[in-house]
């Protein structure tokens, strides 16, 4: 399964939360980061105390799970535009970054492992379910 990491889901692995760990090693053949993902690991790495330490372990992280990052460009743009107007149109919005992360996942046909519950807002995408 091609899974698609929320910034949560990240956290949590890096903290060694067994459920996301499990998760990730039974159903991750495939696993990827958008940009936004890193984007918005890197402000917290920024105000936080750790940032050198954190960002070494980003990097770590990526490489030895052969981490996939999903760049911004025309297709995730178009897929961005699609999930924005069917929120939009449904009445319902949620976070701008949220809107991009989905739109990457919909780029690469990945399923979303997020513990974020206003992503069921988008039926566009697949989810995981998040269990504890």
């Amino acid at each position: 399964m091609k899974l698609v990491l929320d910034t949560n889901i990240y956290c949590d692995f890096a903290e060694g939360i067994p459920a996301v760990v499990n998760t990730l090693a039974e159903l991750g053949e495939e696993l990827y980061l958008p940009t936004i993902v890193i984007a918005e690991l890197t402000y917290g790495f920024l105000k936080g105390t750790r940032q050198e330490y954190n960002e070494k372990k980003l990097q770590e992280i990526i490489a030895k799970l052969q981490i996939g990052i999903i760049d911004i460009d025309r297709n995730v743009a178009r897929k961005y535009a699609l999930i924005y107007h069917h929120l939009v149109t449904k009445g319902r919005k949620i976070p701008i970054n949220d809107v991009w992360i989905a739109a990457c996942c919909m780029d690469i046909g990945g399923t979303l492992f997020t513990r974020d519950s206003h992503f069921e807002e988008i039926e566009l995408i697949d989810h995981l379910p998040f269990i504890n």
